[in-house]
C-alpha cells in the first residue's frame, strides 16, 4: 500500500467516524470558498479541528481544548445589541481571517460577531478555566454566557482571560466576540493591509477578526502567566524569571534543564525574582547547529505542584563588535553574515493565517533549504508557531513591528500611545524565541513620525532597549530619515543593492531585488502582476540575483556590510517577485541558489585580480565608434579602420556614480579591445566576471560569441558572473577580443566594462 492510499484510507476512516459522532452535522452548510490561486495545504484541513497542534510551545500545558472549528458568525453594525442567545446565520471556520477563501466566508467586514457553545470538560473539576485567543483583528470584546469581559485593541497579540466567574454549572456556554477593524481608517498598526487592497500596488486583502487559535485550559488558583528566559551565554546560565497570576500559601517555583532525558540544572526560589541555572559548557544555538534545551517549570505551594508547564531555549548571543574600522553582526562572539528573505507571511486561501502548521514550518524551511540564515519578518507578527520552526530549524529572525500609517496620501494620524503598546507587546510576546535576533521599529518611515510632527523614532528605540536589551535593535529599516541611532544601519535599493558606511553602527540593506518571473498557471491576478524589473526566465532570474549576490560579497569585503534582505520569498497576491510563487511553487533551482548564499555567507573575497581593469582601478584605452559598423563588428578578425581611440568610461549627463574619461552623448557607442588574461584554471574560471556600469542597454562578445546581455540601467557597477559559454570561449595566457554594444534610450548614459578574478577566504 502506497503512502498516498495508506493516507487517503485514514481520511475516509477519521471522517466515517466524526460522522458517527455527529461531529460535522454542522458542517452541512458550510463549503470553503476557493481564492485564485490556493495552496496544497488547503485540502489538509480537518474542519472539526483546524490547526489542532497546541498554539503557545514556549508555555505547553498538557490539559487543554481546542475551540477551533466551525463557529456562527454574522457581520455588524456600531449600533448592535449584543446576540446573547441568537443564532447567527453564517458560518466560519476558526481561525482563519473572514476575507479568506479558508473561512468560507471571503468578505470584507468592518464589523463582526462570532458565536459558539462549548462545554467545560467534567475532569476539569473546580478548576479555573483561562481563554486564549492568539490575535484578533483589531478590536475585540469579549462575552461569556452574556457578560462582557472588557474590550481588547491590537492585531498582533495574545487576548488571555479568566472566564472562571461568568461560567454556569453543567451546562454548555456561550461565548460571543464582537470585532471591529477600521483597517486604514485609524492609525493603528496594520502593516501591509489595506481597504479596498490594491489601492497601492504593495498594499493587500486585509484581515479581521479572529486569524489565530482560540483555545481553553484549567488551571489551579495560583498559575504561571508568563516566562521570561535570557541566555547568557558568557556567563554560562540561563537567566529566568516567572511571573505568578493568583495567590497562595507558600508559593516556591523549580525550574529544571534537561538536555534529552539528562538533568543539566534546576533552579527553586520566589516567583517574580530573576533567578540564574547554570548552562555549563552550553550547546550554543545557530543556523548551523540550532540546538534547544528541555525547560520545566513548576509552582509549588509546599510540596504540591500547582502548575506546570514545558519549555525551551536556546544559548546564543547576538551582539555588534569591532572589527577593525567598522562595526559587524557577531552571533556567539563571531562575526556572522547576516542574509535573508523579505518574507510578508502571506497566504493565497488563509491570508495572514497558514492553512496548517505542515504549511507554516514549510516556509521557514524553504528558506533554510535556499541557504538563508535570516528571515526578515516584514510588518507582521507571526502565531507562536511560527517562530517555534524558526527556533527548531534555525533560521534568525529580523522581526519587524507592523506599520501604522502606510502610503495613503492623506493617512490618519498614528495612534502613538497604541503603537507603543502593541510595540511593547510584540516585545513581551516573542521575547523567548531564540531564533529572534534584532527588532525592526519602522519600515520607509511608515508611521515614523506622530501626529505633532515630532519623529518617533528614538522614543521607541528607548522603549525596546530598556525591554530588552540583549537584542539589536533596527530602529528604521531604509533610514531615510537619517537618524543613526540604534545597532543597525539599513538602506533600502532596488533592483541591486547598494553598500552604506558607517563607523558606528553596523550596516545592511535591508531590500534589494524584486525581480518579477511570471510561473504560469500560479498568478493571482493572471497578465496583471507587477514587479521592480523583469524577466522571461528562471536562469534570467538565477543570473540577475548571482550579479547581485557577487555585489554583496564586494560590500561585505570592502565595506564591512553585515547584512542583506532579498525581496522576496513568495508573490503576494498581484505582486510576482518571489522566489516562490503565491502558492508556493519554486521558480528557480534551489541547491543553485543556495550555493550562491553559502558562498557569501561562509566567504569573504580576500583580493581580486584585474584581467581586464576598469575605469574604477586603471582607465583602459578602447577602439569606439558611434557609427553604424557592419554586421562583423564584433568578429575577433574585424578591422576597426576609422575607429577612435579613448579612455573608459564612455558617457555623459553626469550618471551617479561614473567616471566619464570619454565623451559619449549618442544613442549608441560600440567598443572592442583586446586583452590578455594570463594563466587560468579551470576552477578558476567560477571566479570570473564582469563588472559593469551600463545606462542603458548592452551586449558583451567574447571572441566572437555573445556572453552577456541586459536592458535597462545601473547607477553602479555590478559584478556578472561569466556564463557558461563566456567560461568556454575565453582563452587562459592568450589574447582576447571582447566587443561591447550599449544602446542609450534616455537621461543620463554610460558604459565601462572590466574583469576581473575573485579570490575567496573562508570565514570560518
Amino acid at each position: 500500500m502506497t503512502n498516498k492510499f495508506r493516507s487517503r484510507i485514514i481520511r475516509i476512516c477519521c471522517l466515517f467516524a466524526s460522522l458517527l459522532a455527529g461531529c460535522v452535522s454542522h458542517a452541512q452548510d458550510w463549503t470553503m470558498k476557493k481564492a485564485p490561486l490556493m495552496t496544497k495545504w488547503a485540502a489538509d484541513i480537518n474542519v472539526n479541528s483546524p490547526l489542532p497542534e497546541y498554539p503557545r510551545p514556549q508555555m505547553v500545558r498538557k490539559d487543554w481544548l481546542n475551540l477551533n472549528g466551525l463557529w456562527e458568525f454574522k457581520s455588524g453594525k456600531a449600533s448592535d445589541a449584543v446576540p446573547v442567545g441568537d443564532k447567527l446565520p453564517g458560518k466560519i471556520l476558526v481561525p482563519y481571517p473572514v476575507e479568506s477563501a479558508l473561512s468560507g466566508v471571503m468578505e470584507h467586514h468592518d464589523r463582526l460577531w462570532y458565536r459558539r457553545t462549548f462545554t467545560v470538560p467534567q475532569a476539569w473539576g473546580n478548576k479555573r478555566v483561562l481563554m486564549h485567543f492568539g490575535a484578533t483583528d483589531w478590536e475585540a470584546e469579549v462575552y461569556i454566557n452574556g457578560k462582557s469581559l472588557g474590550v481588547h485593541k491590537g492585531g498582533y497579540d495574545e487576548i488571555s482571560l479568566d472566564v472562571t466567574p461568568y461560567l454556569t454549572k453543567n451546562k454548555e456556554q456561550e461565548v460571543l466576540v464582537r470585532v471591529y477593524d477600521p483597517t486604514e481608517g485609524y492609525g493603528q498598526p496594520r502593516g501591509k493591509q489595506e481597504n479596498p487592497p490594491h489601492g497601492n500596488l504593495i498594499m493587500y486583502t486585509p484581515v479581521t477578526g479572529i486569524w489565530q487559535t482560540v483555545w481553553i485550559e484549567p488551571v489551579q488558583n495560583i498559575s504561571i502567566k508568563h516566562l521570561k528566559l535570557v541566555p547568557d551565554v558568557d556567563g554560562n546560565r540561563l537567566k529566568i524569571k516567572v511571573d505568578t497570576a493568583g495567590t497562595g500559601n507558600n508559593i516556591q517555583m523549580v525550574a529544571t534543564v534537561k538536555d534529552g532525558g539528562k538533568v543539566i540544572g534546576t533552579v527553586s526560589g520566589n516567583a517574580g525574582a530573576e533567578l540564574s541555572i547554570p548552562v555549563k559548557n552550553a550547546k550554543l544555538w545557530s543556523p548551523d547547529n540550532p540546538f534547544l534545551y528541555d525547560l520545566t517549570v513548576e509552582v509549588k505551594s509546599g510540596n504540591i505542584i500547582v502548575d506546570k508547564v514545558d519549555s525551551y531555549f536556546g544559548m546564543r548571543k547576538i551582539s555588534v563588535e569591532q572589527v577593525g574600522n567598522v562595526k559587524k553582526i557577531f552571533l556567539n562572539n563571531k562575526p556572522l553574515y547576516n542574509l535573508g528573505f523579505l518574507d510578508q507571511g502571506f497566504w493565497p486561501d488563509g491570508i495572514y493565517t497558514a492553512p496548517t502548521d505542515e504549511a507554516l514550518k514549510f516556509d521557514v524551511q524553504v528558506q533554510k533549504d535556499f541557504g538563508y540564515n535570516m528571515v526578515r519578518k516584514h510588518i507582521k507578527v507571526e502565531p507562536q508557531r511560527w517562530y517555534y520552526w524558526a527556533d527548531k530549524l534555525g533560521l534568525m529572525v529580523w522581526q519587524d513591528m507592523p506599520s501604522a500609517n502606510s502610503y495613503r496620501h492623506n493617512p490618519p494620524p498614528v495612534d502613538t500611545v497604541q503603537y507603543r503598546k502593541e510595540l511593547e507587546r510584540m516585545v513581551d510576546g516573542r521575547f523567548n524565541s531564540p531564533a529572534i535576533v534584532t527588532w525592526v521599529l519602522f519600515n520607509e518611515t511608515q508611521g515614523q513620525k506622530a501626529s505633532d510632527g515630532s519623529n518617533l523614532t528614538q522614543r521607541m528605540y528607548d522603549v525596546v532597549k530598556a525591554k530588552d536589551p540583549n537584542r539589536l535593535v533596527n530602529p528604521a529599516s531604509d533610514n531615510i530619515y537619517k537618524d543613526y541611532i540604534g545597532d543597525i544601519l539599513d538602506y533600502h535599493s532596488y533592483p541591486g543593492p547598494k553598500a552604506v558606511d558607517s563607523k558606528t553602527m553596523a550596516t545592511a540593506c535591508g531590500e534589494f531585488g524584486s525581480v518579477g518571473l511570471v510561473l504560469n498557471g500560479h498568478e493571482w491576478l493572471a497578465g496583471k502582476g507587477v514587479s521592480g524589473i523583469m524577466v522571461k526566465t528562471a536562469k534570467e532570474l538565477e543570473d540577475t540575483y548571482e550579479t547581485y549576490i557577487n555585489m554583496l560579497a564586494e560590500f561585505k569585503a570592502k565595506n564591512g556590510m553585515s547584512g542583506a534582505v532579498f525581496t522576496q520569498l513568495a508573490d503576494v497576491e498581484q505582486e510576482i517577485n518571489g522566489f516562490l510563487s503565491y502558492d508556493r511553487v519554486s521558480k528557480v533551482n534551489i541547491p543553485k541558489v543556495r550555493a550562491m548564499n553559502e558562498r557569501l555567507i561562509n566567504q569573504t573575497i580576500a583580493d581580486t585580480q584585474q584581467l581586464l581593469p576598469d575605469a574604477t582601478t586603471t582607465a583602459q584605452v578602447w577602439k569606439y565608434t558611434v557609427t553604424q559598423p557592419s554586421a562583423d563588428w564584433f568578429k575577433p578578425d574585424f578591422k576597426t579602420a576609422g575607429w577612435k581611440s579613448g579612455k573608459g568610461g564612455f558617457g555623459a549627463g553626469s550618471p551617479p556614480n561614473s567616471i566619464v574619461n570619454t565623451e559619449w552623448n549618442t544613442g549608441d557607442i560600440w567598443l572592442r579591445k583586446e586583452f590578455k588574461t594570463g594563466k587560468l584554471t579551470a576552477s578558476d574560471l567560477d571566479n570570473i566576471s564582469f563588472h559593469i556600469y551600463h545606462d542603458e542597454d548592452y551586449e558583451i562578445y567574447l571572441n566572437g560569441i555573445l556572453v552577456a546581455s541586459a536592458k535597462g540601467y545601473t547607477s553602479n557597477y555590478v559584478t556578472v558572473p561569466l556564463s557558461a559559454d563566456a567560461k568556454k570561449v575565453l582563452k587562459p595566457n592568450a589574447i582576447n577580443t571582447i566587443a561591447v554594444h550599449c544602446h542609450q534610450n534616455g537621461g543620463g548614459q554610460y558604459i565601462d566594462v572590466g574583469l576581473f578574478k575573485v579570490n575567496y577566504k573562508s570565514d570560518r
